[in-house]
Parts: C-alpha cells; structure tokens; sequence
C-alpha cells in the first residue's frame, strides 16, 4: 500500500506540474528527486518511508543545485523546506503539493527579506521590464466583455473559490473568454487554478463538449460531468480557485462543484427549484 501512495503522488504531481518535477532515483529506497518548480535550478532529493503518508517524507538536501544559484543558497533553500514540511505535513495525507506551493512562497519571503537569494537581481530588474513592456500595449486582441454571471466566493480553509457562468455558441468563443478572463482580471491569472467546462450545440447535431484542469487534477472532467448531469447546453463554466495553504484533499472536488452549480443556477441554465428566481438567459 505504501508504494501504491508513493506511485499516486509521483503521477499527480507530474500531471500538476511539468513531467519530472517529482523522478525516481532509487525506487526499491524510496529516494526520490523534486526539482521546485518556482526555483527549477534547485533539485532536492528525498526519502519517502514505507508506511507514506502515514509518517512523512524526508528531505535529505540537494541532489543539483544549477551554477545560477548564489553559494551556500542551495542548502539554505532546503531549510526552508524542511520548515515548511513540518508545517504542511498531516498524517495521513498526500503533502508534496501542498509543500510545493508553500515553498514557493516562502522562498519568496525569504527573499524579500534578505534571508535568501536565488534571482539576479539584474534579471529581475529585466524581468520587470518585459513585464511592463508586455502591460503598455492596450488589450484590444481578447474581444469583448464576456457576459458573466458570478456566484458568490466560496471560502474553505483559506481556499477561495469562485466561479463563473456565460453563455457561449462555439468552442472558439469559450476559449476566448478564458483568454479575456486572464487578461483583464490580475486576480484570476494569479490564481491557483482556473478550471474550466463547457457543453456547446453547433449546426447539424453537433455538439462540443471540453474541460480544462488547469493543474487541478480530474476537476475540469468533475464540472463537465456536472453539466451533464444538469442537462445544460451552449454554456461554461469557470471556477477559480487561490490556494490558501491548508489541504482539502477530496473535499475540494465538491467545493469545485458546489461553486459551479451555483453559478450555473443564478445564469438560469439549469432546471431547477430555483429557477423562478433566478434571470432567464434564454436557456433552460
């Protein structure tokens, strides 16, 4: 059983973030490497014990540390990691992600505190630049306002949750709303993750039917099966989730899908109870 949750934790974190962010270096020794993806110069090497997630893993140091990153930072890098891990750790409980989300940010703190160095601080000046450079031109490519309807933030844990409805007539349409989404609000393309599902009939009994995870495993397919369920058609579905550090484990499923039932209830898409008093878009 326990190599079955070393193996779960492998195949999620490498869907979430890049392939080999999480690699076997010794799989009968449970050793382990995990390149930080907010710092992907420093890869750490780890021991998982037989009994994860029953009893933690443990962070041995560094298996790499790339040439860009100031000496001796490496090893304060791992510190900090094996801080966050005891404060991450539950037992019980699958904690790379949430200890890769939580280093990042106190990677970052330790930063802006002085405590640590990782960037050049002339990259980071040219970063900022781009970043501006990148800012400057009007948002003229992401087409009009998408006619939203929000349902109000749910908040779990210090998770939020918060999820979006629009009618739309073509999969290209769809995509083109997330894409002015992102643009347009700095909160959501900051977010954690921005699920996404829509059901569409075209010309000719035609039908679309797609969904995004945007990192969150399985939640994308969750919302469209939703949908389904719902019997709702020419409609998205987008719930943006910022992550607040404590892990939902499964429970974050049916938050994801709370949140959308909600916003899809208040567009009027959906039969339901509470339809009379809800605005007709002209859908079911």
């Amino acid at each position: 059983m326990s190599n079955d949750a070393i193996e779960d934790e492998l195949t999620s974190i490498n869907s979430i973030f890049e392939e080999g962010t999480l690699s076997p270096i010794n799989e009968d020794a449970r050793l382990y490497s995990l390149r930080l993806p907010a710092f992907p110069s420093i890869v750490l090497r780890i021991e998982f014990p037989a009994d994860y997630p029953d009893a933690p893993p443990s962070v041995l140091g560094t298996q790499s540390v790339g040439q860009d990153v100031p000496k001796g930072m490496g090893s304060r890098a791992v510190d900090i990691v094996r801080d966050v891990l005891a404060e991450v750790y539950r037992p019980g409980e699958a904690c790379i992600y949430d200890l890769l989300e939580d280093v990042r940010e106190a990677l970052e703190k330790a930063e802006e505190h002085g405590d640590l160095q990782l960037h050049d601080q002339a990259d980071d000046r040219h970063a900022e630049e781009d970043f501006k450079d990148a800012t400057v031109e009007p948002i003229a490519d992401v087409g009009p306002e998408p006619p939203w309807i929000a349902a109000p933030a749910i908040t779990e844990k210090k998770s939020v949750f918060l999820a979006r409805a629009a009618s739309v007539s073509s999969p290209a349409q769809a995509r083109q709303y997330v894409a002015h989404l992102l643009a347009t609000d700095k909160k959501a393309a900051r977010a954690t993750h921005n699920m996404t599902a829509w059901r569409i009939k075209g010309p000719n009994n035609t039908s679309y039917q797609d969904c995004d995870d945007d990192g969150e495993t399985a939640a994308g397919s969750r919302m469209l099966h939703l949908m389904q369920l719902m019997d709702v058609w020419d409609v998205m579905v987008v719930v943006t989730r910022w992550y607040g550090g404590v892990h939902l484990g499964p429970d974050r499923f049916r938050i994801i899908n709370t949140a959308a039932r909600e916003a899809l209830l208040l567009g009027g898409y959906a039969k339901d109870g509470k339809e009379g008093e809800n605005k007709k878009k002209g859908k079911k």
